[in-house]
């Protein structure tokens, strides 16, 4: 049986930030076992009825329908992003902020559902977002999903503010931080919101704008390492349930981004040191 995490990391990094129900009956498993379950879905893909329940639970098996409720109710709640940001602040010594990346990502949605649109050039029905990653390529923050037939730079201000907003709820400063864009975030309101959070754009020249030149300082050095965040988007892909959309709910779609941000990373802060 695949594992994402081990359990000990689970109970570790993930358990202490669920919330503790006040109501009703105790869980009959260990919570551990019911994480576990979700990330073998995230990982693999399989439809909620075909989770493989039988090999995931070593005493009492739950079934299905249950893991997808607690999955559900901790979605709802809003609780894979609080762990994240929490496991952020717990980590933040690992990441690598002497600059970043930041790129929208379409993802092609299956069986329609919440902020969907049709995307002309993927001639699909897509679900848009923001993504920000340090330079190591791991994700750090996303925007709120939209319909797909928007571009990058639509209510860019919201969405900037959410994803600096994830980083700042860690305890971790944006002011000074360089991040890189591609042509499709050259845009003067873009380069405003940067500046009011002392944040510097390096951010490629859109020939489109009309312009011959541009009077904006711009790296080609430091762009070139932009190439970490499509890393990035092949481990996110990695995990099945993130490489389609099948959630109709964008709460749930969100929670997947979520646990994948959290399996990626704590796979890296974890990582067995090598020695000579």
């Amino acid at each position: 049986m695949y594992i994402v995490l081990c359990k000990d990391i689970i109970e570790s990094d993930i358990i202490p930030y669920l919330p503790k129900g006040k109501r009703g009956f105790p869980p009959t498993v260990e919570l551990s076992e019911i994480v576990n379950s979700i990330l073998y879905k995230l990982k693999t893909g399989v439809h909620w009825e075909h989770l493989p329940v039988a090999a995931l639970f070593e005493g009492k098996i739950l079934s299905y329908k249950t893991v997808f409720y607690h999955y559900r109710k901790w979605c709802k709640q809003g609780v894979w992003r609080d762990c994240w940001i929490e496991l952020l602040k717990r980590h933040s010594k690992y990441l690598d902020l002497s600059s970043g990346d930041i790129d929208g990502s379409h993802t092609t949605a299956i069986r329609g559902g919440e902020d969907i649109g049709y995307q002309g050039r993927k001639k699909r029905r897509t679900t848009n977002a923001l993504y920000l990653t340090d330079r190591q390529g791991l994700p750090l923050a996303m925007s709120e999903p939209i319909a797909g037939n928007h571009n990058d730079l639509y209510d860019i201000e919201v969405h900037f503010e959410e994803v600096v907003g994830t980083l700042e709820q860690a305890d971790i400063a944006v002011d000074g931080l360089f991040i890189n864009a591609d042509a499709g975030f050259d845009s003067e309101k873009l380069r405003n919101l940067c500046l009011s959070k002392g944040i510097m754009a390096n951010i490629a020249h859109n020939k489109r704008n009309g312009n011959t030149e541009s009077d904006y300082y711009f790296d080609e050095k430091l762009y070139e390492e932009r190439y970490a965040i499509e890393r990035t988007n092949a481990w996110m892909d990695s995990y099945r349930s993130l490489l389609n959309r099948f959630d109709t709910t964008t709460t749930s779609w969100k929670g997947f981004n979520y646990l994948a941000f959290m399996a990626i990373a704590l796979k890296k802060f974890y990582k067995p040191k090598k020695f000579r």
